[in-house]
């Protein structure tokens, strides 16, 4: 059951705290409870209706009219105006709304149709990652359990490797590449997705997944001899020592460029000209093209 405070519900839903309250005062679009110590929250229902209000509204739809509907009329009209738009920020929040609801079968439903309506990777890099986003906030302000986050991203995982596996197998010569995380990194997806990348654009691909042991890694790159190393890096957790992992793994195979993605990829960047960072799938492809 969620608990948001009004900053947490501005931040999932987009609409600033100040319109929030002239909503509740003027409107009376939603009534939010107060604890003990008299602080304001708000639950899963009232996140959901501020989502289509604030939809609705941007649509053009008076705030005053909005306020005169009940919830089945509300999202009635949601469903009705949506048909046919194309508005990545309207899709973000019904993967949203089937997150809070935890409704795997509408999750997979509309997750199927935005890969039909926009393809695999626009539907990844434009509505799933940000989508992702919101979840981090979720999870941050403890309005998720570890076990509702680890669903929800397993299911988008499945569909990765879905993706993944229907590509053809690469050409024999093709340019090898190893994706791993390093010790402690457990976010996957993001790793994933490169995978589905390089392996679409042609590369032989030897994903090795997340929390690898630098032995592992080592053992696999003294067998295969990449000539690319792909990794992640979105929690900075002993930053010292995996720049001391990656700058080993840079001396130990210099013939290997290290291509480093993630929010903390600059901290954790080593010196030495076989090393790039790169921020989306098409600046990875251009990284890769350099010679």
């Amino acid at each position: 059951m969620g608990n948001y405070s009004i900053k947490e519900l501005e931040s999932l839903s987009g609409i600033k705290a100040h319109t929030i309250r002239i909503w509740e005062k003027r409107h009376q679009l939603i009534a939010p409870q107060r604890t003990s110590t008299n602080i304001r929250y708000y639950s899963d229902k009232d996140l959901k209706k501020i989502i289509n209000v604030s939809w609705l509204n941007n649509q053009g739809i008076k705030i005053s009219t909005i306020a005169g509907m009940s919830l089945e009329e509300l999202n009635a009209k949601v469903i009705e105006l949506s048909d046919g738009r194309q508005e990545t920020n309207l899709f973000i929040d019904q993967l949203t709304v089937c997150m809070i609801d935890l409704d795997e079968e509408q999750f997979e439903k509309q997750l199927g149709h935005l890969i039909i309506k926009f393809g695999f990777e626009k539907t990844i890099t434009d509505i799933v990652y940000p989508f992702l986003e919101k979840i981090g906030i979720l999870w941050q302000t403890g309005n998720i359990t570890p076990a509702q986050e680890h669903f929800i991203s397993n299911l988008i995982r499945q569909k990765i490797i879905v993706a993944i596996d229907s590509l053809p197998f690469p050409q024999k010569g093709a340019e090898k590449i190893v994706l791993f995380l390093p010790e402690e990194e457990l976010h996957e997806i993001g790793l994933l997705f490169f995978h589905f990348i390089v392996r679409k654009a042609g590369y032989r691909t030897f994903y090795l997944g997340q929390h690898l042991p630098y032995n592992d890694l080592k053992q696999i790159c003294e067998i295969h001899k990449p000539n690319y190393l792909i990794t992640c890096v979105s929690v900075l957790q002993k930053a010292g020592n995996l720049k001391e992992y990656f700058a080993k793994l840079v001396q130990e195979f210099p013939k290997a460029t290290l291509l480093i993605s993630g929010q903390q990829k600059e901290q954790v960047m080593p010196k030495g000209k076989n090393v790039r960072i790169f921020n989306t799938s098409e600046s990875l492809l251009a990284q890769l093209q350099q010679k």
